[in-house]
């Protein structure tokens, strides 16, 4: 997922490593992406002819290396972006991911998606109510069941609003 959300930083246009690690850390939910990961995932893009890279003055007269998404690139993103497996599904993060790259996708790749994670959510909701009335699971565990159950049914209702919003896409198509 780090390769894909990386390279996907890279669509709103050109962007220096430091600029890249602190955006794609900040959609991810954390400070910044480790330059162990950023920089060796760099040289790969470039190396596979996904991404270019300059050199460029930088503001304190330091020089740094501007990366641009290239053509190839773009097709690598979206090539990952429709691969979405069950697996891929009970991953918040991927699933929001793909859904953030919506807007490269053809609806019936949206909808794919969609479907995949809404059918994992129906499992996982399926298996928390067996929990939920097969076992005694206390007070505090029962808090846990209820809030995880309120966060599928919340995501399955976003979800239904997103499948409405494609719907509307295609009449006007």
């Amino acid at each position: 997922m780090n390769d894909l959300l990386l390279l996907a930083t890279l669509l709103g246009g050109p962007k220096h490593g430091y600029a890249l690690k602190k955006q794609a850390g900040l959609i991810s939910g954390q400070p910044d992406m480790h330059n162990n990961l950023v920089y060796p995932l760099l040289r790969r893009f470039v190396d596979s002819g996904w991404v270019s890279k300059r050199k460029a003055a930088g503001q304190r007269g330091q020089t740094r290396e501007i990366y641009t998404l290239t053509a190839a690139g773009k097709k690598e993103i979206l090539r990952r972006a429709v691969q979405f497996t069950e697996r891929n599904a009970s991953s918040d993060s991927e699933f929001s991911l793909r859904v953030g790259l919506f807007g490269l996708l053809q609806v019936a790749q949206r909808r794919a998606i969609l479907q995949v994670r809404s059918q994992w959510l129906e499992t996982w909701d399926e298996k928390f109510d067996r929990l939920q009335t097969g076992m005694n699971i206390g007070e505090w565990g029962g808090e846990v069941v209820r809030f995880l159950r309120a966060r599928i049914h919340a995501e399955q209702k976003w979800i239904a609003g997103l499948e409405h919003k494609l719907k509307k896409h295609e009449k006007r198509k």
